[in-house]
């Protein structure tokens, strides 16, 4: 038998140190722009997405996801500082978190410091969107290596075609402005942010890279290449139930839409889903580059896969549209994780989660140095490994009004049961549903006498969570 004394072990190892480490794992970190879930991997009958379908398939769909704000720049800032709003102070799309945080250690940041190269293209933290288009919008320059911002026939040529000021949807402006377009996918902004994200894979290839791959869609104006129109015939897409009496359900701040669905007929409804949804097929196509790029570059068994959209996004429930509620629409988000790390494949997640779980869940699955020690989330690799291990963490999500020089705070706290919500510590009302029950949400269980020691119960433990997110 051959011996070695320390010396000679040492050389040896200095000899072969890529026998000696363990390969970094990549992270490819997919944000979508005002994506809800409808969509086939949350069980869509006519909004298919094979290629987002390909990621809930390699390994776990969470089903009950939740965005701590659900507005783009208060959302985006949460989790990519992994605090709270509270926390962070931003509540709006103009405050920057370096203004109230300026020392915090963000996501990519923390990757940097453990020798990783990190790029974003797109929006990945908050841009005017289409405004901000081709330029940093409210980057965070210290959490990057490289920024790229792509700019597509979508906001150079077409955005101007659809403004909508026509008599039919008058007031409307953008919000719920569509176009067919006849340029290609590579044409249109976010076509170029798959391009773009592809050869960064290509150019650090073998070295370990954490890549924010930021798409714009499906956010308005509901600008996507007319071949994705034909592919969800409007006589297929169905109404999102309403009526009238919904908008007396909750308290007045519950609701962010008035009138009731804008005032738009029920066509006008139909052809905004059909567009919608357009968006949402035409961002899946993209995807689809990303990992068909990812499994030629040998990579795919050695990168962490997340995808998510930055808060729901409402199509005429309880006839609100877009965000800004904390109604289940708008706080809840499609979120899903495979690829490295991810041991569970194919199997969805009912536990209750929330933004501020990714940065720890990232910084466990690739074993980081000095992960900061104040994130207001957990780790969810238990439930990567089985996704329905035990599990009793709610989810916070929060939204703020500016009404006739009043400002509300409304909090709500999600269990995979209820939620429960409060409009300026109760004093401008108090909301409870039960999912079990009452998916839709149309009874509003607050006042019930038979709800309220459920109803102290979930207050005092939105009280006490609040109380540990107040500063960073």
């Amino acid at each position: 038998m051959t011996t070695f004394n320390r010396r000679q072990f040492l050389l040896a190892a200095a000899a072969t140190p890529l026998l000696a480490q363990k390969p970094k794992r990549n992270v490819l970190f997919i944000a979508s722009d005002d994506l809800n879930r409808c969509f086939s991997a949350y069980g869509n009958p006519i909004v298919h997405t094979p290629n987002l379908d390909e990621i809930a398939r390699r390994g776990v769909r969470f089903d009950n996801a939740s965005c701590q704000f659900p507005l783009c720049s208060p959302s985006r800032t949460s989790l990519m500082t992994g605090l709270s709003p509270d926390a962070t102070g931003v509540y709006d799309l103009k405050k920057h978190f370096r203004e109230t945080v300026p020392d915090v250690v963000t996501l990519p940041q923390l990757f940097q410091k453990n020798g990783y190269f990190a790029a974003r293209v797109g929006k990945i933290y908050h841009y005017g969107n289409p405004g901000d288009i081709g330029t940093n919008g409210l980057d965070d320059a210290p959490s990057w290596n490289v920024r790229i911002n792509p700019i597509g026939v979508d906001k150079t040529k077409e955005e101007p075609l659809v403004t909508n000021h026509t008599p039919d949807r008058k007031g409307l402006g953008s919000a719920i402005a569509f176009h067919a377009s006849d340029a290609p996918d590579e044409e249109h902004t976010d076509g170029k942010v798959a391009l773009e994200i592809i050869k960064l894979m290509e150019e650090h290839n073998g070295k370990p890279w954490f890549l924010g791959a930021g798409f714009y869609k499906p956010h308005c104006p509901y600008i996507a290449p007319k071949k994705y129109f034909d592919m969800v015939p409007l006589e297929k897409v169905k109404l999102v139930p309403f009526e009238e009496w919904e908008m007396k359900i909750a308290p007045s701040w519950a609701y962010f839409t008035m009138p009731a669905n804008w005032g738009m007929t029920e066509h006008q409804r139909l052809e905004a889903m059909q567009a919608y949804y357009a968006t949402i097929l035409f961002m899946d196509a993209q995807v689809g580059k990303l990992l068909a790029a990812l499994k030629r570059l040998g990579q795919e068994e050695n990168t962490v896969i997340v995808f998510w959209g930055d808060n729901g996004y409402g199509l005429g429930e309880h006839g609100q549209w877009m965000k800004q509620t904390v109604f289940e629409y708008a706080a809840a988000i499609p979120f899903m994780m495979c690829g490295a790390g991810v041991t569970s494949h194919g199997k969805p997640c009912k536990r209750t989660v929330e933004f501020l779980d990714v940065y720890p869940t990232l910084a466990d699955l690739c074993e980081l140095k000095d992960t900061p020690k104040n994130l207001h989330g957990v780790s969810l690799r238990p439930l990567l490994k089985n996704p329905s291990t035990k599990w009793d963490r709610p989810a916070i999500s929060q939204v703020n009004r500016n009404r006739q020089g009043k400002s509300v705070m409304g909090y709500t706290l999600r269990t995979e049961r209820y939620r429960y919500t409060m409009w300026d510590k109760t004093k401008e009302g108090e909301e409870l549903y039960d999912y079990e029950k009452d998916p839709r949400e149309l009874k509003n269980l607050a006042k019930e006498p038979g709800s309220a020691k459920l109803k102290e119960e979930l207050h005092a433990r939105l009280e006490k969570i609040l109380a540990t997110r107040q500063k960073a």
